[in-house]
């Protein structure tokens, strides 16, 4: 089922109004009560509008988040067009908008309103973050292969009961419309990542280039405050990218993910420059098992590439990394540590060739799902690559985009685009693809690097052209400045920001008066970074949580909240 393409949004002092105007038949009008909050449906035919109103086109509803002075309803306000996969449009969020369902705070005292106005400004800013894409009638949450899987029932369920909870991103924002299934067609899961959708031609042949890159909801965060795997297995920065080619009807993936190191660690910002990365006292057997048991049944067989130093502060994580993989003794990880830092140093970037062809005969046994049209699946992809750096960030993305391109010359030989032993980039012919795929790769890189970092992926001159620059090295240089910089003055607000848009942490009905409120208002000259066991604060559970407080002037307001260790 398909949800409504383009809606007329009518306010009115009581109630919102939401009327489609696509091309979906018999369609009804969503009303929301702004005072009780109820959600109903009347027919089009039925709509009476009571004056005063203000209406406005808008292309979907992100959801409702409950604040301070109550709900909040945010809608989409400009979108643009990705391209298509199979004839469905993939959109980009553009714009959005939020409205109060209170019609003044007047109900709020001073600290009241101070709060609200602090926490409405975190769920804007991830919601105006870059990158969140839809599709009114595919399910992007989804790889080819997975969608595969399902049965014939499963297409004509509602987007939103169909769709991986892992990387819908607003999966809690959508919860009071989701407990009504009449609601369906109102309905938009996004997800958050990067998409492209490019027509490419080599040697004659047209197809269409896709990457998707689908961010995990859990353990979802900023660079230091979250790291590591929590007790359920969830890892910091989980990233599923699928590479997806689509030819004279046949469809061919390959999927890849990345995440932090998956024991328990923290890198908590102190100011230094590159804080020293801390081991936990923990079982990290256990929250590793976890891991990989739903990684295993979701993508088969797991080969681990670790690119972490192997010496100094990183090195001691990589031991423990290696160590917690040789007690698992699982036959379906397999475990292969590349130093990049040493083995690529003084600009000896060819040797990456060394790692891709240690792992090149498990790329080929695990090959990638093809589908015909006419005939249905020919192969399935058997497992994945799990790459991880420090960060999952620069040097991640520089191998993924090897993995992929191995995996790409196998799928175009395999659709014929490529004759056998024809190597693609080797030539003239090829060199205009070349330049395409290495420039989506770095873009992929971008994106994924300022959702968790603040900025632009390092190494990326690398990733576009082939080969390190001077220009390329400061621009990594003014990258890491403002990495530091934001990391430590402003993430702990971004990652507040986070926790509430996801519903890791929920504002209670009285917050402020008659109960505690986690946001300190004072205004300092300096720098908190503190420990506190107060259950209840912003962020995702219980007592053994940090407080961040970001650096700030006199004029703006601290930001404070909880997440795990």
């Amino acid at each position: 089922m398909a949800a409504h393409t383009q809606l007329l949004m009518h306010v009115t002092p009581e109630k919102f109004y939401f009327q489609p105007f696509d091309q979906q038949t018999d369609a009804h009008v969503m009303i929301i009560d702004r005072v009780t909050g109820v959600n109903s449906l009347v027919q089009a035919k039925d709509l009476v509008l009571p004056p005063p109103v203000e209406t406005l086109t808008i292309h979907g509803i992100m959801g409702i988040v409950r604040l301070v002075a109550g709900p909040y309803i945010i809608v989409i306000l400009r979108k643009s067009k990705v391209g298509d996969i199979n004839h469905h449009t993939i959109w980009k969020v553009e714009e959005t908008r939020t409205f109060s369902y209170s019609r003044n705070t007047m109900h709020l005292t001073e600290a009241q309103v101070a709060a609200n106005t602090t926490y409405l400004a975190m769920v804007e800013s991830v919601a105006r973050t870059e990158s969140h894409y839809f599709s009114y009638d595919y399910d992007l949450t989804h790889t080819l292969q997975r969608l595969d899987n399902t049965t014939p029932d499963f297409v004509t369920m509602p987007l939103f009961e169909r769709a991986e909870i892992r990387f819908t991103w607003n999966a809690y924002l959508l919860r009071e419309f989701t407990s009504q299934p009449e609601l369906a067609p109102f309905i938009l899961p996004c997800i958050h990542g990067f998409v492209t959708i490019k027509k490419c031609v080599i040697n004659n042949a047209t197809f269409d280039y896709i990457l998707i890159s689908r961010r995990s909801c859990f353990r979802a965060g900023t660079r230091y405050y979250m790291r590591g795997i929590d007790t359920d297995g969830n890892a910091a920065n989980f990233i599923e990218t699928e590479q997806i080619v689509i030819y004279q009807g046949q469809m061919c993936s390959f999927v890849q993910t990345r995440g932090s190191i998956p024991v328990y660690w923290a890198q908590r910002p102190n100011l230094k420059y590159a804080p020293k990365p801390s081991i936990l006292k923990d079982n990290h057997l256990n929250g590793f098992t976890r891991h990989f048991d739903e990684q295993i049944l979701t993508y088969g067989k797991q080969v681990l590439l670790n690119l972490i130093n192997q010496h100094g502060s990183e090195g001691k994580l990589q031991n423990e990394f290696s160590r917690v993989v040789a007690e698992a003794s699982n036959s379906m990880i397999r475990y292969e540590a590349f130093d990049f830092h040493r083995e690529c140093g003084t600009k000896r970037w060819d040797r990456l060739s060394v790692l891709i062809d240690r792992v090149s005969e498990e790329l080929k046994q695990m090959s990638f799902f093809h589908m015909n049209v006419k005939h249905g699946c020919v192969s399935k992809q058997s497992g994945v690559f799990r790459t991880n750096c420090i960060d999952c960030l620069d040097r991640t993305n520089v191998v993924q985009s090897l993995l992929a391109k191995r995996s790409l010359q196998m799928q175009l030989e395999r659709l014929g685009i490529l004759a056998v032993g024809e190597q693609l980039g080797t030539t003239p012919g090829h060199q205009s693809f070349e330049w395409l795929y290495n420039n989506i790769w770095a873009d992929n890189a971008d994106a994924c690097s300022i959702q968790y970092a603040g900025t632009g992926a390092l190494k990326t001159d690398y990733t576009r052209f082939g080969r390190r620059s001077k220009k390329g090295m400061l621009k990594d240089g003014w990258h890491s400045t403002v990495r530091y910089f934001k990391n430590n003055f402003s993430d702990g607000f971004r990652q507040d920001a986070i926790d509430l848009f996801l519903g890791n942490y929920q504002v209670e009905e009285g917050e402020g008066a008659a109960k505690p409120c986690p946001i300190d208002n004072q205004k300092e000259w300096r720098v908190f970074l503190v420990s506190l066991r107060r259950p209840g604060q912003l962020g995702q559970l219980g007592p053994d949580a940090t407080v961040r407080v970001s650096a700030e002037l006199r004029t703006q307001s601290h930001f404070a909240g909880l997440s795990p260790a």
